[in-house]
């Protein structure tokens, strides 16, 4: 995909904030596991880059998916996977189906905010018991009056313990389990709420994940995101930007990591000479960026498919699947050649090593990616071709 003019202003726009707002901050965030969620999202709200795609009548800027993508790669340039992480769940994880389904009066009161940067949004599906297997989820939501009451647990959940609301996904009928779920927006404020801990993680030491548990928490039914019963699909939609924000993401961040290990293979020096001079090192950098390229390609193709409104479960699902695996690739090849400095806690390998672990987890295990795949392939067992 070629760039145009105002996708290079939105990169440069990005990569300017990241420089002077956030990886000055980056070490004293990761020192305290958390970073400062309001202030940020304030600042880039004022740069309206908390909606790029959403509808202008809220705050948006109404451009295609394309800019997302461009935003998801220059914020790939932070230091660090949980702050970029964090931006990714307020801009393409938690507001894509209230944006796309919600209520004119449920986009006023919860994503315009969260466009300007006034609210921090997080998004509730995964469970202590159903992480990657969406259907299984148990939390519900039984309609009470005018409210729906609701009872469970939600975990692993990004930005919970500074959310101002979430867009949780619960049981809302007893019915077949790809048809009972809904969306709804829940203030995370609302008497019956409990965070019970600030999950400690082996990365993404910066952004605060939590345990949340609902105890007959009462919310209004005009809360709820489009129609009842269709919460399954709105977040498997979800998913498929949630899925290319993040492989478009971790694109600099492994570059960023390739660079470095050559400026750093190039000064050491090994047996006469340097490190980098080592055929299997330069090799292996020359293999490592054909990858991340590769990547980049196959991120693009999707995108550029997504944008022209096409069905883009397959490729999301591969970019998602590719980036996970080449993150473990080019973290582990890379902090070798730095020896005993690759060991160390402030390097950008072993950065890199904790941080992109995650990727192949979250959002989707890889092999839920893979099952995804083999069924538009029709290899799946018991599935037709994309049946």
């Amino acid at each position: 995909m070629r760039l145009t003019q105002e996708h290079k202003e939105l990169q440069r726009t990005i990569e300017r904030f990241v420089d002077n707002e956030i990886n000055p901050h980056i070490a004293e965030w990761e020192k305290e596991q958390i970073f400062p969620a309001h202030t940020l999202f304030k600042k880039m709200g004022d740069l309206g880059l908390l909606g790029l795609t959403k509808p202008e009548e809220f705050g948006g800027m109404g451009l295609d998916y394309s800019y997302s993508v461009v935003a998801a790669q220059a914020l790939g340039k932070i230091h660090c996977g949980g702050v970029p992480m964090a931006i990714g769940v307020q801009t393409d994880m938690a507001t894509p189906a209230l944006a796309r389904f919600g209520s004119d009066e449920l986009r006023r009161e919860f994503l315009a905010p969260a466009i300007a940067g006034d609210m921090v949004a997080c998004i509730g599906v995964s469970e202590p018991a159903a992480g990657s297997d969406v259907a299984g989820v148990k939390t519900t939501a039984k309609k009470d009056g005018g409210d729906y009451v609701i009872n469970g647990s939600k975990m692993w959940i990004t930005n919970s313990l500074q959310a101002d609301w979430i867009c949780l996904l619960a049981n809302t009928s007893d019915g077949k389990p790809h048809q009972n779920k809904s969306l709804i927006i829940v203030p995370m404020k609302t008497p019956g709420i409990t965070i019970e801990k600030k999950i400690h993680k082996i990365g993404m030491w910066s952004s605060d994940t939590g345990l949340i548990h609902f105890d007959n928490v009462r919310v209004p039914q005009r809360n709820l995101i489009g129609m009842e019963g269709a919460g399954f699909m709105y977040q498997m939609i979800q998913f498929q930007e949630e899925r290319l924000w993040g492989a478009a993401n971790s694109i600099e961040g492994m570059m960023h990591v390739v660079n470095e290990t050559i400026n750093y293979t190039r000064q050491r020096n090994l047996f006469g000479s340097t490190v980098l001079d080592q055929q299997v090192v330069h090799f292996t950098l020359a293999e490592l960026k054909t990858e991340i390229e590769a990547l980049r390609a196959l991120v693009w193709q999707a995108t550029e498919e997504y944008v022209a409104g096409g069905e883009v479960t397959e490729l999301a699902s591969m970019c998602k699947l590719k980036s996970g695996r080449l993150v473990r690739e080019v973290a582990d090849k890379c902090l070798q050649f730095w020896g005993g400095m690759g060991f160390t806690w402030e390097n950008p390998a072993s950065q890199l090593y904790r941080d992109g672990r995650l990727i192949s987890i979250g959002g989707g295990a890889d092999e839920v990616m893979l099952s995804i795949i083999c069924k538009f392939m029709g290899i799946l067992p018991g599935k037709k071709k994309n049946a």
